[in-house]
């Protein structure tokens, strides 16, 4: 029976877009030339300050091929990692490496610090982001998000939203269609500066508007 079936699937998105929809495109791993089917893909949530979205597609469930869900906790720095994606427009790309650190910060595309985010080596190049980051037994441990370069071509260190993080995001968005957050109106000194000028606990404020 050709049953469809509704699939979300999460990845990156330019925070500026006003789009309701985007094509997607599923291919079939069993096919040695990975035969490609395009759908129109509704967005369900934008969250700009974690660079994630949520699509939704309606499609016959022969085509759909989920991935594994791993966890972003107990990793360890030196452990392998593989990078999926589409870099230069040359699709189904594997990259290899290790994860180089934990607990890095970088900046959204809307300007805020994203916290706890994942590097690695294996090489993410411009169309890489919105990939799976995996470990070695192929279950999802991230999305590539960004890469520190001063070419903007691979560097050697890119950067992964942890999937612990990206679950709690995408289970909000496909139930509220946003994620809301308090603001407390001042302005931080991000924390690896605050480190360095001896704030180890707590925040350092710079500016309270008046």
């Amino acid at each position: 029976r050709n049953r469809r079936q509704s699939s979300t699937t999460m990845r990156n998105v330019n925070a500026k877009a006003k789009v309701k929809a985007a094509p997607l495109t599923t291919t079939d791993p069993d096919i040695i030339d990975f035969k490609r089917k395009v759908y129109e893909a509704k967005i369900i949530g934008v969250d700009p300050s974690k660079d994630l979205a949520v699509l939704k597609i309606d499609a016959p469930v022969a085509d759909l091929y989920p991935i594994q869900v791993g966890t972003s906790q107990g990793l360890k720095v030196g452990q392998s990692a593989y990078a999926i994606g589409n870099p230069f427009g040359l699709d189904h790309t594997l990259t290899v490496g290790v994860i180089s650190g934990m607990g890095r910060e970088v900046k959204s595309p809307i300007g805020r610090p994203i916290s706890n985010v994942i590097q690695t080596d294996a090489a993410i190049n411009p169309g890489n982001s919105g990939g799976p980051l995996l470990d070695s037994r192929g279950k999802l441990i991230g999305i590539n998000t960004s890469i520190y370069s001063p070419s903007g071509a691979s560097a050697g260190i890119g950067f992964a939203i942890p999937v612990d993080t990206a679950k709690f995001i995408i289970d909000t968005l496909i139930r509220d269609g946003q994620v809301v957050r308090p603001a407390l109106g001042i302005a931080l000194i991000e924390s690896k500066q605050a480190k360095v000028l001896g704030v180890g606990k707590g925040v350092l404020v710079l500016d309270v508007p008046m």
